[in-house]
């Protein structure tokens, strides 16, 4: 009886103490299963808001008479703020616009609009005002826009603080050299129409990521963006090439992502989602790929998943020189809607590959296609769930036209010029025209064409880490203490 009321008062002194302490300390990413939205129910609701973007924009057009509306795309992400003809005047819309698993990233809605006038890097530790990493790494939510056209080449890795915004539009913004931009730690931020190429490993130095705190940081990768053990992520209309890893990695407990609209193109590792096959805390990963466009000279890794539930979702896959989308570690693949052109090589056609993994170990895997375009004789090999019946029928309906994949990424990337004056191997302030790269191995209204299933629908936007969650946490690790079950107080510290 002593015991169990000194462990309760323990409990009571550490909810009272090291709580609020902790919560303002530590930006705890858990990534456990019952903390996150239901996957099936947000793939749904991504698939409602493209039919229901088509359909008022078939009501548009009999409206007006057969007249087409430029605005009205059936793009639910463009159709959003694109059609305010002030929306320079309200840019934070944006923030109400989002899909997917990372459709509550609030980025810095509700602070104060940031302007970027200066754009030099000098000093990773103490940045000056008008700069962008400036901007980056205040603690108040910001909404970052930029003055003029730029190009930021950074001398290291570019931290940023939770709650922030970089609005490209109006300017043609470039990002590029040591880094790039590095969200570790942090959540609610939303990264938009911006050119991020050309990224190089830099490090061993000091680099400030908030106010009060300036950290020792290792050789970087020289990804375009790279996401570590952070959530409520969203990256829509960039444009991303030529960098020295990934183009944009999402690793160690990183969940509530979407990448939508966004231009890839020259780049050999495009994307990894998941650190490492053994790493548990990434079977929560929850990523939205939707309405890119997978341009040229790609080689793999569109993505390449590790653990979690990655919903692929009317994506244009032009080009790839190994495979589209791979896989380790038993990871849900939801491939809905896309457009796959195989490359001439006969030996590449098929768009999936398991990665160093035997058939008998990944049969049980559930990676599902619906409603999927193949083209060039490409092929998709579904396993697990994608075999059942249930999926069966939907796989049988015949896919809708392959012009609804090129309307939803007609804008795909950064907004103004061609594809490939904005993404040729030179840039505005380049001075060396290289172009490096990584080098490794590895009918009525349902416009998808497919059948899905019933049940209701929840409409409530995913559990956030809240104070409840804090206490639950703390309480789990005193009992484990109590009974000294250590191996179990090292798996909750990891998560």
């Amino acid at each position: 009886m002593f015991a169990t009321t000194g462990v309760l008062f323990f409990i009571w002194i550490l909810s009272c103490t090291l709580l609020p302490l902790t919560m303002a300390t530590f930006n705890f990413n858990l990534t456990v299963q019952n903390l996150l939205p239901d996957p099936e129910t947000v793939a749904y609701q991504v698939q409602r808001s493209v039919n229901d973007s088509f359909f008022r924009r078939q009501m548009l057009s009999v409206h007006s008479k057969g007249q087409s509306n430029s605005c009205q795309t059936g793009n639910p992400i463009d159709d959003c703020w694109r059609c305010d003809s002030n929306w320079q005047a309200n840019r934070q819309r944006l923030a109400d616009c989002g899909i997917g698993f990372g459709r509550d990233a609030m980025g810095g809605k509700g602070g104060q609009i940031y302007v970027v006038t200066d754009s030099s890097d000098p000093d990773p530790v103490n940045p000056r005002p008008g700069t962008l990493r400036y901007a980056v790494v205040q603690d108040e939510p910001l909404w970052i826009v930029f003055a003029a056209d730029m190009t930021i080449k950074l001398k290291y890795e570019l931290m940023m603080n939770s709650y922030k915004t970089l609005d490209g539009r109006g300017a043609n913004v470039h990002i590029t050299g040591g880094g790039c931009i590095t969200l570790q730690y942090i959540s609610n931020v939303i990264i938009h129409n911006i050119n991020i190429h050309h990224c190089v490993p830099t490090g061993h130095t000091n680099i400030r990521s908030s106010p009060t705190h300036v950290g020792y940081r290792g050789k970087s990768d020289g990804d375009g963006i790279s996401i570590f053990s952070s959530r409520n992520i969203w990256i829509d209309h960039c444009s991303l090439s030529y960098c020295t890893d990934g183009l944009i990695d999402a690793i160690m407990g990183s969940t509530g992502i979407t990448i939508s609209n966004n231009y890839f193109s020259h780049h050999d590792e495009v994307m990894l989602l998941g650190h490492d096959d053994g790493f548990t805390p990434d079977s929560g990963m929850q990523v939205t790929i939707a309405f890119n466009l997978f341009g040229e000279k790609l080689v793999q890794r569109m993505p390449r998943c590790r653990r979690g539930y990655i919903h692929v979702v009317n994506n244009d896959f032009r080009s790839w020189e190994m495979y589209a989308i791979g896989g380790s570690g038993n990871p849900t693949i939801n491939s809905q809607g896309n457009r796959y052109i195989a490359p001439g090589n006969p030996n590449a056609k098929e768009v999936t590959k398991r990665v160093d993994t035997n058939a008998g170990d990944w049969s049980e895997w559930n990676w599902r296609t619906e409603g999927d375009i193949m083209v060039n004789g490409a092929f998709f090999v579904p396993s697990g769930e994608g075999l059942s019946n249930m999926y069966v029928k939907a796989s049988s309906l015949p896919p809708k036209s392959a012009a609804l994949v090129d309307q939803l990424t007609l804008n795909a990337g950064v907004f103004g010029g061609s594809r490939e004056t904005r993404q040729s191997s030179s840039y505005p302030g380049d001075e060396t025209s290289s172009s490096s790269g990584s080098s490794g191995s590895d009918g009525g209204g349902d416009y998808f064409g497919m059948i899905f299933g019933g049940g209701g629908i929840n409409n409530a936007p995913p559990p956030s880490l809240s104070a409840v969650n804090m206490v639950i946490l703390t309480l789990f690790t005193v009992l484990i203490l109590y009974t000294n079950n250590y191996d179990a107080l090292l798996l909750t510290l990891s998560l």
